[in-house]
């Protein structure tokens, strides 16, 4: 079986690559030839993978899944929620999606926080949706290396690095993209 994974970003197609069953041929976009650039217009994170994954089956008529994945702050009313990525600016720029942030929550006293992602997989004619969530907080200041977009300031509840300290392995088996992938997995494994 054939499966589009909506996303122009390789060390995501190799990552999942390496955890679906073998029975599965992963394409890329560049595979079936999109070059567009997949809309995102929608007003929550689980609307945007579904945009992407029916942008796909639409025009392409291939099984596709895509994922989208939101900080959720709780004093800022869930922003920046499905604008994550934006929140600073349509340039996508980490450093100043951060430091915007920090700044709106410079008078807030409550710094929790939650990372969602969701997938979005339509197959056979099919959608189902799968959602990974890590609750934790905002840090004062950036720490850390490693990750992006938001890792350096998101500290997971029970944890004492943040997500931009700790190795990429322990980051999949708490986080919120590897919650979502394994539930895919999981399914992907019983079809």
């Amino acid at each position: 079986m054939e499966l589009v994974f909506a996303t122009n970003n390789s060390n995501k197609i190799e990552e999942i690559k390496k955890m679906i069953p073998s029975t599965i041929q992963l394409l890329s976009l560049e595979d079936i030839g999109c070059n567009v650039e997949i809309p995102e217009t929608k007003s929550t994170i689980k609307g945007n993978a579904i945009q992407k994954v029916e942008f796909i089956k639409n025009n392409y008529g291939l099984n596709a899944f895509a994922d989208d994945t939101g900080l959720e702050v709780t004093s800022l009313n869930g922003a920046p929620g499905v604008f994550s990525a934006r929140y600073a600016g349509p340039q996508r720029n980490s450093k100043d999606n951060i430091k915007k942030l920090l700044k709106n929550l410079k008078s807030h006293s409550d710094r929790t926080a939650q990372f969602k992602t969701i997938i979005a997989l339509h197959l056979n004619g099919k959608m189902t949706v799968f959602e990974g969530i890590c609750k934790g907080k905002i840090t004062n200041m950036e720490q850390g290396k490693y990750g992006f977009g938001y890792d350096p300031i998101f500290l997971p509840d029970g944890e004492t690095l943040t997500f931009a300290e700790m190795s990429l392995a322990k980051k999949n088996i708490i986080g919120h993209r590897g919650k979502a992938t394994n539930k895919l997995i999981k399914y992907l494994n019983q079809v």
